[in-house]
């Protein structure tokens, strides 16, 4: 029987936060848009984080403060960002890329970099930890490619969280600081891997979006699903 490794998305590699961190990323969601620039630079300051998978499959964890690799390095098979000024239709695009991959011919390094070219490139508001920490480490991701486990992925849909909405509607100037939404998608990734193995699962995933006025949007941050 074949066996089936971890995929590269936020429910299969949970991410284990620290009481402080969690506080901090509430606040992003609930009171971002009345204090969102210094919450957010407090955020992408704190970089420890805990790493646990569902898989039965022994690996170690990535670290969670990796540096990117160059672009240089290619991207492979990584989604490209797309050229979208509304935050949800990004968050959509951003979580299908977060939810495809293909091990047969991306390298680790390679995943990384094509990960990074969706972030925006304010280092005060980008929290790079909490994503390239959906990858699993080296070793994992080798035993991956030696199974040619790839995934794709569909988006059913994204939409605003209602303490979003309602922390906008109270102080819709605020959010002009940073211009950070949060954004939580849902879909479902369809998994493969050698003779036939696969399986379906569905997804959820809550991100922080950056969307300047007569700017591309870019990722920000992944963060816990602490709201609907």
């Amino acid at each position: 029987m074949q066996k089936r490794f971890p995929s590269v998305s936020l429910s299969s590699y949970r991410i284990g936060w620290s009481a402080n961190k969690r506080i901090a990323i509430v606040a992003i969601v609930v009171t971002a848009l009345l204090a969102i620039a210094a919450t957010v630079a407090w955020l992408s300051g704190s970089n420890e984080q805990g790493q646990e998978h569902a898989s039965p499959s022994p690996a170690s964890s990535p670290s969670s403060s990796e540096a990117a690799p160059k672009p240089a390095a290619g991207s492979g098979s990584v989604l490209k960002p797309p050229q979208i000024a509304e935050p949800v239709e990004y968050a959509k695009a951003a979580a299908q890329m977060l939810w495809s991959y293909d091990s047969r011919n991306t390298s680790r390094d390679q995943q990384l970099a094509g990960m990074r070219a969706w972030m925006t490139e304010e280092t005060t508001y980008a929290d790079w930890a909490s994503v390239s920490g959906q990858v699993p480490d080296p070793v994992l991701w080798s035993r991956m490619a030696d199974q040619d486990q790839h995934a794709s992925a569909s988006v059913t849909e994204g939409h605003f969280p209602s303490a979003f909405k309602a922390a906008l509607a109270d102080d819709p100037s605020a959010i002009t600081q940073a211009y950070i939404y949060v954004v939580t998608v849902n879909g479902k990734q369809q998994i493969a891997w050698k003779k036939g193995g696969g399986g379906a699962e569905e997804r959820a995933v809550t991100l922080a979006v950056q969307c300047r006025p007569d700017h591309d949007c870019s990722l920000a941050a992944i963060a816990p699903n602490v709201t609907q």
